[in-house]
């Protein structure tokens, strides 16, 4: 509109149309005046767009950063708000965080230090600083950036995340695991920090004794309980934890032993894997080999999910194919699993879902469990028994119908002491038109040093 104006203004004199001569066909000439209301409004125009408040000026930054993804056209608008607000501490901030994003290192830390020195302890400056240092792998340097924050905001969700984040780099993991718990004790319902606790966890100590027992009683199918009982001992290597452990059983009033090793490998920060392997002499009570992998993945969203096998030697040999999915959803962890035993005649499926409603950390929660069909992964059901008594593969049974239910406590004591009960019940069918009950109660407890 101005651009016209001025074309106007060049190539014919400078009127000024005095509405009521307009009206009677009257026109006056005032070129003196008229070029005076020129560059009044020309002034009045430029003078517009510097009138601009920083508030005004910064929202049109993040519009250019956000929207228009094109970060010099913010990074001017906001110098330019800084010119008018020199002390603004949120628009220095995001200018040292547009300085970061265009890997401009060296003038990021300079607009985040200005900040902490004229406003020291502000959240957002120590937790943009130290994403900064982060990063660029200085996990050192942004641990010491933070660390005034979080005196001045000890119940800073940011802040306290990030500072676990770089614990668990410097493989700090015990640090990273004390650090999450004082994260849920201000935002127990923080699914982000739930999930990153429980991956954790068992990386907070170098080692970890452990003993179980389950008692096992059945209202129709045998006439003796069984009993099972395991020990375990546990220690961080530099691939993951590896564990071993002797497995004893007492069923139809008789015994076994079974070692079993357990190891998580980390591969990287999304992917991890389970990898199990087992051997007993007896082939009557565990089968005589049994072995079993899985990938999972740390999803986005605080999702995860595993793909894997179980095999199991008894006879004959059996393979099963086992996927889950799991979520982290405030105190709540759902995780939908199913097992796939293929056979000649048939697809043998088993479904579970298991819920854990977590009162403080990682190892103090309830849990429920319901499902149909066989899990290879629990101990009680490695082995049963055919109309003749004649010793089989679990999952033989495969037409066999089966549904469960347990309940389960578990409750740390300091962090270093795990307490564990379950109880279950499970309905099944064990030959054709005969179902029993089968009821288990387990207890353990795990120590951490």
């Amino acid at each position: 509109m101005f651009t016209q104006l001025i074309k106007i203004t060049l190539k014919a004199p400078l009127v000024i149309y005095h509405l009521p001569n307009l009206v009677a066909g009257k026109i006056k000439f005032y070129p003196p005046f008229s070029l005076l209301l020129f560059f009044l409004i020309i002034t009045t125009s430029l003078n517009a767009q510097d009138t601009l408040s920083s508030d005004e000026l910064f929202i049109n930054a993040r519009t250019a950063a956000f929207d228009e993804d094109d970060y010099p056209k913010a990074i001017r608008i906001t110098k330019k708000a800084l010119e008018i607000s020199p002390n603004y501490s949120d628009i220095r901030i995001f200018l040292g965080r547009l300085y970061t994003w265009t890997d401009e290192v060296g003038l990021a830390r300079k607009e985040f230090d200005r900040v902490i020195e004229t406003d020291p302890g502000y959240e957002d400056a120590h937790l943009a600083y130290g994403y900064l240092e982060y990063w660029n792998d200085n996990p050192k340097k942004a641990l010491i950036v933070i660390e005034p924050g979080i005196e001045k905001n000890p119940d800073s969700k940011g802040l306290l995340m990030l500072k676990a984040k770089i614990q668990n780099n410097l493989e700090e993991f015990a640090e990273a695991n004390k650090t999450l718990e004082e994260l849920l004790v201000f935002h127990p319902k923080d699914s982000e920090a739930r999930a990153f606790s429980q991956k954790i966890k068992d990386l907070s100590s170098k080692n970890q004794i452990g003993v179980d027992y389950d008692f096992v009683y059945f209202d129709e199918r045998f006439s003796d309980p069984w009993h099972l009982a395991s020990v375990s001992y546990g220690r961080q290597t530099p691939i993951g934890s590896v564990t071993g452990r002797l497995n004893y059983a007492n069923r139809f009033t008789t015994n076994g032993v079974q070692f079993e090793v357990d190891a998580y490998p980390r591969i990287s920060d999304t992917f991890y894997a389970y990898v199990s392997g087992g051997i007993s002499e007896n082939g009557g009570i565990f089968p005589r080999y049994r072995a079993g992998f899985s990938l999972y993945a740390n999803l986005p969203k605080s999702f995860e999910a595993d793909l894997g096998f179980r095999f199991l030697s008894f006879s004959r040999s059996t393979w099963i194919y086992t996927a889950s999915i799991g979520k982290y959803y405030s105190n709540y962890w759902f995780n939908l699993r199913t097992y796939l035993t293929p056979s000649n005649i048939s697809l043998s499926k088993s479904i579970s879902l298991s819920v854990r409603y977590y009162l403080a950390g990682a190892d103090d929660y309830l849990s429920l469990r319901i499902g149909t069909g066989l899990s290879p992964d629990r101990p009680e059901n490695y082995i049963l028994l055919d109309e003749n008594n004649k010793v089989i593969g679990s999952l033989d049974q495969e037409n066999l119908e089966s549904s469960n239910i347990s309940l389960g406590y578990r409750k740390s004591i300091k962090q270093t002491n795990i307490l564990s009960i379950d109880v279950g019940a499970e309905n099944q069918e064990y030959a054709l038109d005969k179902k029993g009950y089968q009821f288990t109660v387990g207890a353990g407890f795990t120590k951490r040093f």
